[in-house]
């Protein structure tokens, strides 16, 4: 535990504000912190209440997704849309949660199941499993294992980095009127391990670990699942440039080592995550 000044300290008496190393997670603001004097006893809760959060996830298989609305509507057997949302702050989290329990209607009543900070983990997905909810991630991406936990139980992911277009597209859902349209999709994930600093650049050694990376795409770049750049709604940034070894390159498979450079953006450290993106048509089907 370490004060304002990064000093370590051993009590925090009222209005004191610390830093607390060692939790698995980000807490969602106004949750309660308990101590506990026997570190096996903290444990074995912690231990319990996650599996209690798994097994709920097993009760559910069949889940809905935004297509899947319109023609629930159409049948008249539609009447509540259970949402999760992770973001990359409370403000934004907060601010999209109350945008989207207002579009309630007489038919159809938006339900937020869960509202909190940091990246979308496994045991969101379980959790959305459960509820039958749709995950919504503003500013944040799931974890790999998350994200193939969803694929197996047919959970929908929705990623966010406008609140109005979370809130227009939840919108033209309960109206029924998807249209098909032009969607960024991610397309390559690549991991920062090295970063070497020189007078006018500053090299990302790193290491494609899904897809195959282009010159030209859109990248994001994340740190422990939250968006650091760019932090605009909707921004993305570019590529200056792609290396293999001493060579520029096009592009870079999965699986492979390369070096790259971002414009505009040196804060990169090890363990960062950049993610590409290009746009893909997205049919739907109501």
């Amino acid at each position: 535990m370490f004060n304002e000044r990064n000093q370590r300290v051993q009590t925090a008496p009222p209005s004191t504000p610390v830093v607390i190393l060692g939790l698995n997670g980000a807490p969602q603001a106004g949750e309660k912190f308990k101590v506990y004097s026997d570190e096996s006893q903290a444990k074995d809760i912690a231990t319990k209440r996650s599996q209690i959060m798994r097994e709920q996830g097993l009760r559910a298989r069949k889940h809905i997704t935004l297509d899947e609305i319109g023609r629930r509507l159409a049948l008249g057997n539609f009447k509540e849309l259970n949402i999760i949302i992770k973001g990359d702050v409370d403000g934004s989290v907060e601010a999209l949660s109350d945008s989207l329990q207002k579009l309630s209607t007489p038919e159809v009543a938006i339900k937020v199941v869960l509202k909190a900070v940091g990246q979308i983990s496994e045991s969101d997905v379980l959790l959305a499993a459960a509820s039958d909810a749709i995950l919504i991630g503003f500013n944040v991406r799931p974890s790999s294992q998350a994200n193939k936990l969803a694929e197996n139980e047919g959970v929908q992911i929705k990623q966010y980095s406008i609140i109005y277009k979370a809130i227009e597209e939840i919108k033209a859902a309960m109206e029924g009127m998807l249209e098909p349209k032009v969607e960024e999709k991610e397309v390559a994930t690549v991991e920062i391990r090295e970063v070497f600093k020189f007078d006018k650049a500053t090299v990302a050694g790193s290491y494609v670990t899904e897809g195959k990376i282009k010159r030209d795409h859109k990248i994001k770049v994340y740190r422990d699942g939250i968006l650091v750049y760019p932090r605009q709604e909707g921004g993305y940034a570019e590529l200056a440039s792609l290396k293999r070894f001493k060579d520029d390159v096009k592009e870079v498979n999965n699986n492979y080592e390369c070096g790259l450079t971002i414009k505009g953006f040196t804060d990169i450290q090890p363990g960062d995550t950049v993610v590409a993106y290009e746009e893909v048509e997205i049919k739907r089907t109501l």
